[in-house]
C-alpha cells in the first residue's frame, strides 16, 4: 500500500508541480486538439501551431496571474 501512495504521490507531484493552473491548461489545450482533430478542423501544421499558441498563452496568462500586485 505505502508503494502505491508513494507512486501516487510521485505522479500528482511531477505532473501538478507548484502550479496547478498550468496543469490544468496543458489537459484542456489537449482535450481541445483532440476535438479539432476529430472534427477534422485543421492538417498536421495546423494543429501543430494550434496546441503550440495555446500551451505559450495559458502560460502567460498564469505568469500574468501570479506576478500580478497582490490588491489590500
Amino acid at each position: 500500500m505505502k508503494f502505491l501512495k508513494s507512486f501516487g504521490q510521485f505522479w500528482y507531484d511531477f505532473l501538478i508541480g507548484d502550479d496547478w493552473k498550468i496543469a490544468v491548461a496543458v489537459v484542456l489545450a489537449l482535450v481541445a486538439l483532440f476535438v479539432a482533430m476529430k472534427v477534422e478542423l485543421f492538417g498536421d501544421t495546423g494543429l501543430t501551431l494550434l496546441g503550440g499558441a495555446a500551451i505559450v498563452v495559458a502560460f502567460a496568462i498564469s505568469l500574468a496571474i501570479d506576478v500580478r500586485p497582490k490588491r489590500q
